[in-house]
């Protein structure tokens, strides 16, 4: 289980720019749950990830993951129980290096390099079925490097190496955004099956509203660093679209815009 405990974050402290976004903020996000995260720009959705993450520090409270109060944990030692997909393709993969030097990477996630070689390629086979099941073709192009395939390929490979080792949480971070409209549904379906497989406890902000809808076992909306929609069960399976407008249009009318 994953739990915010009385966050509170301030930007510009101390300052006239100083802002509030996290006062006292509280959310539990049980095992197995898939959590979509929708709001508008500046609702927090993004910042509550980075403080998940250890990206950026909490003024107050505490982060408490399985049990363990990580909230002073470094981040590279929270990275490696939480895989992370951003919305940059650019931000999962390393461009300059071939797809099998990041899947050796990835593999190796956590563990001790010494002066050992980086690429096993006694592992190379595994690498192989891995890519094969993306569909994409990229199990023939292991030795093709990374920055020359297109956005959706990179974004696939990202999703593969963030889920390759043994993780509690994935962290999705608008992973679809940058995407044209086939490629990000191809994303998303990969996304539900690696999901479904693993049973990975996972977190996606995300601004298509249909995706929110459609996949996931929970919904959240986010306003000014609150929660003002939170759906599961049979309240998300039967949520459409026009409901979560519809709190859109309130919020923006309470807000005097």
């Amino acid at each position: 289980m994953l739990e915010f405990k009385g966050i509170d974050k301030y930007y510009n402290p101390g300052t006239v720019n100083e802002m509030c976004l996290f006062e006292n903020f509280n959310l539990k996000i049980n095992d197995g749950e898939f959590v979509s995260v929708v709001g508008s720009n500046g609702s927090g959705k993004t910042s509550m990830l980075n403080i998940l993450c250890g990206s950026i520090p909490a003024d107050a409270g505490q982060i408490i993951m399985n049990g363990e109060d990580i909230t002073n944990r470094k981040e590279y030692k929270r990275n490696r129980k939480i895989g992370r997909v951003y919305q940059n393709p650019a931000m999962g993969t390393c461009p300059s290096m071939t797809i099998l030097e990041n899947m050796s990477l990835a593999d190796n996630k956590g563990k001790f390099y010494g002066l050992s070689r980086g690429i096993n390629r006694g592992r190379s086979e595994h690498y192989r079925e891995l890519l094969g099941q993306l569909g994409l073709g990229l199990e023939d192009k292991m030795d093709i490097k990374v920055g020359s395939l297109s956005g959706g390929q990179r974004q696939a490979i990202a999703l593969l190496m963030a889920t390759m080792t043994p993780i509690d949480f994935l962290i999705l971070d608008e992973h679809t955004a940058a995407l044209d409209p086939k490629t990000a549904e191809l994303i998303m379906e990969l996304t539900d099956r690696i999901v479904r497989e693993k049973k990975l406890t996972t977190i996606m902000v995300t601004h298509n509203l249909r995706y929110a809808v459609e996949y996931g076992t929970r919904l959240l909306m986010m306003h000014q660093g609150e929660i003002v929609m939170d759906l599961a069960g049979k309240e998300k399976t039967e949520l459409q679209v026009d409901d979560i407008l519809d709190k859109f249009n309130e919020i923006s009318i309470e807000c005097g815009n």
